[in-house]
């Protein structure tokens, strides 16, 4: 037994790849990566720009595509849609067998609509009519529009991943988006899934970058704690949020929980512990979504343990700390979600742009 088959059998919680590439597949990479525990799939636009990019894995596809007349962001949508079916088939057994608990793949919206309500919905929908299967999650930014997004998406019935996720006070609206989202849907609500993405090493990049330019003592003596920090209280509000009158209502009907998921798990800082936003974030229902290196280190040194929902009170001091620091993490979270819907968006043109160029080489 692995620890990645630990972390779900002992601490209830998921490991999933975050990484998702045509290679993967026909190698049968993934399937050895499932074989090892691993019980979902999240993809974004770079890691699909990556993947298209580099080498020669879709160039016959792509090439048909093209010959067809398809447009260039049609093209890519169905590269795109390809590699996600297949990695939806692989997930199936996993699904099936945690009785819809877990064997999700992750679509992420073109990032040009993350500040469109109206677009991201009837988008939301059509990936989940094109594709149609039950371990689909389409990914929603959390932006102020996404959130909305996401509401009107779940009570179409439809299941998401919410992403972009970089504050307590954003995860507290999307976590009410979901319930009433739930609220709003009709019949039996067990079909409807999903996740709600909170990015971790991304918050402590910039708060450490904050600390640093403060420069006091007490101020250095933070660094690299507000990630874990904000975490726990984010798995705190979600206990405290899925509990009560209002959810046990929706649990009546069927609901299933809007699970935390840890992402952004790789560390950034090389001065701090390969494995740091994973060990120090296991816990029942929730998620954490690793790189292929991060999975490597916590299989060579990661400790499993629960640890989620250890420390509370001292998270709550860390914050306090930081905002008496002089770090206002509010706007943490503002410049994080604007660089990460700028970063998504880059990454796409760029992708667009390099297709553009493999359809001239390739005569289209």
């Amino acid at each position: 037994m692995t620890k990645l088959h630990r972390l779900s059998a002992e601490c209830g919680q998921s490991p999933w790849l975050d990484n998702l590439r045509r290679s993967s597949i026909t190698t049968g990479e993934l399937v050895r990566f499932i074989e090892r525990g691993i019980r979902g799939i999240t993809s974004n636009p770079t890691i699909f720009q990556k993947a298209i990019s580099a080498g020669d894995d879709y160039d016959e596809q792509f090439k048909t595509l093209v010959e067809r007349h398809e447009t260039i962001e049609d093209a890519y949508w169905g590269l795109t849609v390809d590699d996600v079916s297949r990695a939806l088939a692989l997930l199936r057994p996993v699904y099936d067998g945690s009785d819809g608990a877990d064997g999700f793949v992750s679509l992420e919206l073109s990032p040009a609509l993350a500040h469109d309500t109206r677009a991201s919905v009837a988008d939301a929908l059509r990936l989940h009519e094109r594709i149609n299967e039950p371990n689909l999650l389409v990914k929603i930014p959390g932006t102020t529009e996404g959130v909305a997004a996401v509401q009107a998406v779940v009570a179409a019935a439809r299941s998401v991943n919410v992403t972009l996720i970089f504050s307590l006070d954003r995860y507290a609206q999307v976590i009410d988006a979901w319930l009433s989202g739930l609220e709003a849907a009709e019949g039996d609500l067990s079909g409807v899934h999903g996740v709600a993405s909170f990015f971790v090493s991304r918050v402590d990049t910039e708060v450490d970058r904050r600390l640093e330019a403060l420069g006091t003592e007490p101020a250095l003596a933070l660094r690299g704690k507000a990630a874990v920090a904000q975490a726990k209280l984010a798995y705190a509000l979600f206990r405290e949020r899925f509990t009560g009158e209002r959810w046990e209502a929706l649990a009546a009907r069927g609901a299933r929980l809007q699970r935390p998921l840890w992402a952004s798990t790789s560390t950034k800082n090389p001065a701090y512990p390969e494995t740091l936003y994973v060990d120090e974030l296991i816990g029942p229902d929730t998620v954490n979504t690793m790189p292929e290196p991060t999975i490597e280190a916590f299989e060579r040194s990661g400790t499993v343990a629960r640890t989620v929902d250890r420390g509370v009170a001292e998270s709550q001091r860390v914050i306090n700390e930081l905002e008496a620091a002089g770090v206002d993490l509010a706007d943490v979270s503002r410049t994080l979600e604007q660089e990460g819907v700028a970063a998504f968006a880059k990454s796409y043109d760029e992708l667009l742009a390099s297709l553009e160029r493999k359809a001239a080489e390739l005569g289209g």
